[in-house]
């Protein structure tokens, strides 16, 4: 059992959690991170590290695994500690206030603040009821995620879907896979506009395949994936050949051990103050996907304006008898720890 002890932990370390080891480390805070990944980056390393992002004010368009990168190298001068591979399962508020957190390896975090920035929380990818899918899991055909898109070049690939994740995926192995297919169940899609009319456009080109008011039923193969039957509304079903199939139905969130902790919750996401975003156990703050207020924008740069703001309560809290001024980083440049 190893312990740590420092003024913030995070739980989360995603691009929220990592630039809120920057604010905090503006205001000389010592922040250590847990993740239950085994790397920093949440989302954008786990899921689209080479997908471009576009809302990312400054950049007009860069990669996630990209983005991570970055902010791994504006948090180096504030010394962050990390815990990865491990979830936190036990908050407990100590009779002064601070707080004790437990991992699911058994390390022990003191700390003054507790700042959850865990994005979805624990998620895990809407599976398609399709029997025998599951065998075709773990290097055999069948993925819910694409890491890295290089991995599917020149292969046949079979994508099912009808949101962003789905859109964007296609418009960007279209020139990538030997053969693709997006198969949707319906004639309209849930994404943006733009993405729907470029994936037409590339179906009418020729690049791709677009197969509208159909599902995959079945996926076969001798210990490796092969083909997949897709059965039309009203017509016969019939096989694809295929080398991967990628349902891409979005995450269910879970908010994980956190549910126990006494937060005040609403549809799985943790309700917050919107002047420093703070829960209701004083002392614990929620930035990012995971919390909920009117208005609330599930938007990178929001997490960090939400990230800023906490900051600066948190100050309060761990320096109760210290007056805060704030100082721009325009003047005083970015202090090290």
């Amino acid at each position: 059992m190893s312990t740590v002890t420092t003024d913030i932990c995070i739980i989360g370390a995603g691009p929220v959690g990592l630039f809120a080891v920057f604010e905090a480390g503006l205001l000389k805070m010592k922040c250590h991170v847990v993740d239950a990944l085994p790397q920093v980056g949440g989302q954008l390393s786990e899921i689209y590290p080479k997908k471009p992002i576009y809302d990312i004010p400054g950049f007009p368009s860069i990669l996630a695994g990209d983005l991570i990168k970055n902010q791994m190298e504006q948090i180096a001068p504030f010394h962050p500690t990390f815990t990865l591979g491990e979830s936190v399962e036990d908050l407990e508020k100590l009779e002064d206030g601070s707080f004790r957190l437990v991992t699911s390896e058994k390390t022990e975090i003191f700390c003054k603040v507790v700042v959850i920035a865990g994005g979805l929380g624990c998620f895990e990818p809407r599976k398609p009821a399709i029997e025998n899918l599951t065998s075709y899991e773990g290097g055999k055909g069948v993925n819910y995620m694409i890491l890295d898109p290089e991995h599917y070049r020149d292969k046949r690939v079979v994508l099912a879907g009808g949101g962003d994740s789905a859109l964007d995926w296609a418009i960007f192995l279209a020139d990538v896979a030997k053969e693709l297919t997006l198969v949707h169940r319906g004639t309209t899609f849930r994404g943006a506009p733009e993405s729907a009319a470029k994936v037409s456009s590339l179906a009418e080109e020729g690049h791709m395949r677009l197969l509208l008011k159909s599902n995959v039923t079945e996926v076969h193969g001798e210990g490796q994936l092969s083909a997949v039957t897709v059965v039309p509304d009203g017509a016969e079903a019939y096989q694809i050949e295929t080398d991967y199939f990628i349902p891409l139905f979005g995450l269910v969130p879970k908010l994980g051990p956190l549910e126990n902790w006494g937060l005040e919750l609403e549809k799985s996401a943790i309700v917050v103050n919107t002047v420093d975003y703070s829960t209701n156990i004083p002392g614990v703050y929620a930035i990012g996907d995971i919390n909920t207020y009117p208005g609330k924008l599930k938007l990178i740069l929001c997490g960090y304006h939400e990230a800023a703001l906490m900051a600066q309560s948190a100050y309060s809290v761990i320096n109760p008898d210290k007056k805060f001024v704030l100082k721009y980083t325009t003047v005083n440049g970015v202090p090290t720890m």
